[in-house]
């Protein structure tokens, strides 16, 4: 098995894993919790659960009016969502290094996750509401999580390849290794 083949596959498993993890989330929130009926449930000082539906792209920023109506904009957006996930995939295919694994797996089962929303809902369901000190951050949820801390993975691999990689002589790095000979 080639490098590439067996980071793909791990890639594909953390894609997976984000991907349940957030659906599973948002299924309890949404169902067992019924928090759209609730609105808010307080849960620490800094931290409740709100509800709120997002129709629009990062951070509730709208699009229907750039594509001509609510509709335009939720396809436009389930379109770019597939166009970038298919390119992703594609950058998976092809990776060697456990950064770049690591980074796209959580955008890529953090934007599937949001395109099932957008898809069933017609907006992703966003919950995790942190705040404190008189400033209240936006509400989002795991995926959007998941896709945070994957691009700041992917560009911490690329400013500095082999950080996320053991270099300690571990069965980690000697696998690492291993794989990048056989590519």
């Amino acid at each position: 098995m080639s490098a590439a083949t067996a980071f793909y596959r791990r890639g594909m498993a953390i894609a997976a894993s984000a991907f349940v993890a957030d659906q599973a989330s948002k299924a309890l929130i949404l169902y067992a919790l019924e928090l759209p009926r609730l609105g808010t449930v307080e849960l620490l000082p800094f931290l409740a659960f709100t509800m709120v539906w997002n129709a629009g792209i990062s951070m509730g920023i709208p699009l229907g009016d750039l594509f001509g109506g609510a509709d335009a904009g939720r396809i436009g957006l389930i379109v770019l969502t597939l166009a970038i996930s298919l390119y992703l995939w594609r950058w998976l295919r092809r990776s060697v290094r456990r950064g770049e694994m690591w980074g796209l797996g959580l955008v890529l089962g953090g934007a599937m996750g949001n395109l099932v929303d957008r898809v069933v809902y017609g907006a992703v369901a966003d919950f995790i509401h942190v705040f404190g000190f008189g400033y209240h951050f936006y509400v989002f949820n795991v995926a959007d999580a998941a896709i945070s801390i994957g691009v700041i993975v992917l560009i911490a691999d690329s400013v500095m390849p082999g950080l996320l990689s053991a270099s300690d002589g571990s069965k980690t790095a000697q696998t690492d290794q291993q794989l990048s000979a056989k590519e």
